[in-house]
């Protein structure tokens, strides 16, 4: 096995045979993505208070880089770039304005079934696929059953997890997060237009006024109507959004949170041992570090950052349960294992005073922000014993867009002809036959705006940052939006830069000192040449249709899954046997 792994690797490299033939030694790819981890949390990159051991020793064994970027600051579109190996936008997964992320699981709204995902190709290549965990590309289109987004559409053999994704909703104690405002707003014209009507009942009553009965009747059915229409859809976001599924059914409706990562793990070690004999992928989307928080109680005031700490330090025992699930079937050789997140730590989660977000280390900004390195520089880490050199650390700009190709490569398959692939192979980079990113751009967007831009100069070696447009942080000097979710992409709470920001990443990777064309003598060459490079990037943009449109958005009775007999959709999986809690 070993000989084999090592000649598909030359061959790889060297290009001198064909990996797609039935011959060459195919690796089992064992994907790990965790959410809104901050790159600062894990001790491999320099978090000395929190225990992330098994994480560490992935990257001991492995190679870790640290320019790994993500292609959008928010969930659904970071997964969509990370599936097809394509910038979010080119599949209609990212909006101009408003919503920027899928809000529920009965929208209309999800990755396109026309998408090639790296599981769809693999799947062509004989492989059996599986996603365990977090999903949040939507479910169906026209019925409540024609999954057409699902992930058993777009290249998943089995699928348990979550269609959607964490939401404060789907904990009791925790205040209302889908459409908040919204909620608030209806709610009190409910109340409002309520205690006008009793007040007219009530002067009609007195015989003040000559007000028919029919009339006020009629009056009354408006506040009626109003609560209806909120209390059927917002009354309800834990019952829609926080379920869970098997394949096509749902099997958790709501789901319980204590026992969420138990199901998982269980899953994922279970899927591991059915398909030993390979080749599989598994794709493994953790719930954790998403608020809120599902931690077991075993992990509960384990860590000394509360309770996100706890969840950390709860996930890194996931992935190494994971990881000894592979070693003990004896696939640690034979499988290609990564370890990344989908995006920075999100620095305005809060309760109150206390921080339950990540953090980005030095880097400045986080969740929401397409520009600034805090919302996209993640983990990257990869393992493949024999082939990968153990130990290596790589500061080469990368992107989660660059494991589309670099999958479909290992499993012996093309990437796709016929559209815009904006991920490169990062085999050659990894195995050390090349010492440069195959990357001179790289483009960062918030929503549909570009926001900054990445380039590589390779003749110099330096990396330098443009920036566009940027957030405007408030409170002034804080360094995120606090007061609202996330920070926005476009309209009066952004700064427009002419000139833009300059950053030369190389000796300040904290982007904390701009440069001007006093202080860098190359600043007007480089902003020349990372304009010429944008132009060039927008003739590779075509118009597609909207997946964040306010019709594909909104909740449509119609299409939301249920266990049972809709609107009365429950259910609750029994059994769910765990495997060996933690050591502590």
């Amino acid at each position: 096995m070993d000989f084999y792994r090592v000649l598909f690797a030359v061959c790889l490299l060297l290009r001198t045979c064909e990996p797609k033939t039935g011959k060459a030694f195919r690796p089992n790819v064992l994907l790990i993505m965790a959410d809104d981890l901050g790159i600062g949390d894990l001790g491999c990159y320099g978090n000395d208070s929190l225990r992330t051991p098994n994480i560490d020793r992935l990257a001991e064994e492995g190679v870790r880089l640290t320019q790994h970027l993500a292609a959008a600051p928010l969930c659904t579109p970071s997964r969509a770039a990370f599936l097809t190996g394509r910038h979010s936008f080119r599949s209609g997964m990212e909006a101009s304005d408003g919503y920027r992320a899928l809000q529920w699981n009965g929208g209309s709204g999800g990755l396109p079934v026309n998408e090639t995902t790296f599981a769809r190709v693999l799947q062509q290549q004989g492989y059996t696929t599986g996603l365990i965990g977090k999903w949040h590309q939507g479910v169906n289109c026209v019925s409540r059953t024609d999954h057409c987004h699902h992930p058993l559409r777009h290249g998943f053999d089995y699928f348990y997890g979550m269609p959607f994704t964490l939401v404060n909703d789907c904990h009791p104690d925790r205040p209302p997060e889908v459409d908040a405002a919204v909620r608030a707003g209806l709610w009190l014209y409910t109340q409002a237009m309520a205690l006008g009507v009793l007040s007219l009942a009530a002067v009609k009553a007195s015989g003040s006024i000559s007000v028919p009965w029919k009339a006020v009747l009629g009056l009354a059915s408006l506040p009626a109507l109003c609560f209806l229409s909120w209390y059927a859809s917002f009354g309800f976001v834990r019952r829609w959004n926080c379920i869970m599924m098997r394949n096509h059914d749902v099997t958790e409706q709501p789901m319980a949170l204590e026992s969420a990562t138990r199901r998982l793990l269980k899953e994922a070690v279970a899927y591991i041992e059915r398909n030993k004999p390979g080749p599989f992928l598994l794709f493994v989307s953790l719930l954790h570090v998403h608020i809120p928080f599902v931690t077991t109680k075993e992990f509960l005031g384990k860590s000394r950052h509360g309770s996100y700490g706890n969840s950390v330090e709860e996930m890194d025992w996931m992935v190494g349960k994971i990881l000894n699930a592979i070693e003990e079937h004896g696939l640690k050789n034979s499988t290609f294992t990564y370890f990344t997140s989908d995006h920075g730590g999100h620095l305005e989660a809060r309760d109150g005073r206390v921080q339950l977000g990540g953090w980005n280390g030095i880097y400045k900004g986080g969740k929401g922000m397409g520009g600034w390195e805090g919302g996209i520089r993640v983990p990257g880490i990869f393992r493949w014993p024999g082939v990968l050199p153990a130990g290596r650390v790589i500061d080469e700009p990368t992107s989660l867009m660059d494991v589309f190709p670099t999958v479909v490569q290992l499993g012996g398959g093309q990437v796709p002809q016929d559209r815009v692939i904006d991920g490169r192979s990062l085999l050659p980079l990894l195995r050390g036959s090349v010492q440069h990113s195959a990357h001179e751009f790289l483009f960062h967007y918030c929503g549909q705006h570009l926001h900054a831009v990445r380039w590589h100069e390779r003749d110099s070696g330096r990396i330098w940052k443009v920036h566009y447009v940027t957030p405007q942080f408030h409170p002034e000097g804080a360094g995120a939006c606090y007061g609202r979710g996330v920070c926005p992409c476009s309209g009066a709470d952004v700064t427009h830069h002419s000139p833009p920001l300059l950053f030369d990443l190389s000796r300040d990777p904290s982007e904390s000192r701009p440069l001007t064309a006093d202080s860098q003598p190359l600043h007007g060459t480089v902003i020349a040449r990372v304009g010429e490079a944008v132009e060039a990037h927008r003739q590779t943009l075509s118009p597609v249709p909207l997946q964040f449109s306010v019709g594909n958005i909104i909740w449509k009775p119609w299409l939301q899954p249920c266990c049972g007999t809709f609107p009365f959709c429950s259910c609750h999986e029994d059994g769910g046997g765990t495997p060996e809690g933690p050591d502590l």
